[in-house]
C-alpha cells in the first residue's frame, strides 16, 4: 500500500465511522425518549426509577454479548451504564413534573 491508497483508506474509513456515529446517536435519541413511557408505566405501577432486578437483567446481557461478539466486557458494560444513567435522568425529569 502506498501513501494515497493509505490517505484514500484513512479518509474512507473516518467517513464510515461518521456515518456510524450518527446512527448511534439517532438510536441513543430514540432510546432516551423512550423514557417517558417507561416514567408512566412505573409510576402506575409504584416503581422506582431504579430496577435492580432489570439493571442485573441487563449486566448479565452484557457478559453474553460481549462474549459473543468478542467485545472488550467492561468497555461495553460502561457504554451500557451511561445509557441507562441517561434514561434513569430522562424517567426522573417527567416524573418530578
Amino acid at each position: 500500500m502506498d501513501k494515497s491508497e493509505a490517505l484514500k483508506l484513512l479518509h474512507n474509513s473516518r467517513d464510515k465511522i461518521d456515518q456510524i456515529d450518527d446512527e448511534i446517536i439517532n438510536l441513543i435519541q430514540k432510546r432516551t425518549s423512550l423514557a417517558k413511557d417507561i416514567a408512566t408505566a412505573k409510576m402506575v405501577l409504584d416503581k422506582n426509577v431504579k430496577d435492580k432486578e432489570r439493571e442485573d437483567y441487563i449486566q448479565h446481557k452484557i457478559r453474553e454479548i460481549s462474549r459473543e461478539k468478542n467485545i472488550d466486557e467492561i468497555s461495553l458494560q460502561k457504554i451500557i451504564k451511561i445509557l441507562t444513567d441517561l434514561s434513569k435522568i430522562e424517567q426522573e425529569k417527567i416524573l418530578r413534573r
